[in-house]
């Protein structure tokens, strides 16, 4: 088999893996295997940790945002094997795995944990950077889509700061996914309806 064959398989093949990881719904599983149901029965029917923390769990909403988070990472870090290129599909595809899992009708989380471990796992100082930014915003506005949206929007500006141009690229196109995921929420945002963090809503 010639060169550019091998490296199009190879990135085919990290594509699915990382799709296959990031399809895991641990939202889900947790919860169930908690006796608390389907979560997507309760609040905004998501499977990701702001939604698992509806349930009066915070143990379950912490271990479903950390897992979330690992499967983009151990993505990225098990297909880095492969080379940088292989590692960036397949946190592409962890991305689009946890957005759209084929086992729930591709019907998935808003990607943010996800994104968070990609991140950790392709280039970690623009974690720092996320975190910071999600921080100090939900700190200042006590909104965790807010501060999920607008660290979201920083991270691929600080990637391409930093040169990491093909990095950067992906997270400009994950940032706009997780912006349309978040369409509900900017809506709320706009008119004043959005829960604040602590709220029960």
């Amino acid at each position: 088999m010639d060169q550019p064959g091998m490296i199009n398989l190879a990135l085919i093949g990290a594509l699915l893996l990382g799709y296959l990881l990031g399809s895991i719904p641990f939202g889900l599983i947790l919860t169930r295997m908690a006796g608390l149901g389907d979560v997507r029965m309760i609040g905004s029917g998501n499977i990701g940790a702001t939604n698992v923390l509806r349930t009066g769990s915070k143990k379950l909403a912490a271990a479903t945002l950390i897992l979330d988070a690992l499967k983009g990472t151990a993505a990225v870090l098990i297909a880095a094997r492969l080379g940088p290129y292989a590692a960036i599909a397949a946190g592409l595809g962890a991305f689009l795995g946890h957005l759209f899992p084929v086992w729930l009708g591709f019907k998935g989380g808003k990607g943010v944990a996800t994104y968070l471990g990609i991140l950790i796992g392709l280039a970690w100082p623009g974690a720092l950077v996320f975190a910071a930014v999600w921080l100090v915003t939900a700190l200042l506005t006590r909104y965790s889509s807010l501060a999920a949206l607008i660290a979201s929007i920083i991270v691929p500006i600080a990637l391409f700061a930093k040169g990491n141009q093909s990095v950067a690229l992906l997270f400009a196109l994950l940032s706009v996914l997780v912006m349309i995921k978040h369409k509900a929420n900017i809506v709320r945002l706009l008119n004043g309806t959005e829960s604040r963090i602590g709220s029960k809503g």
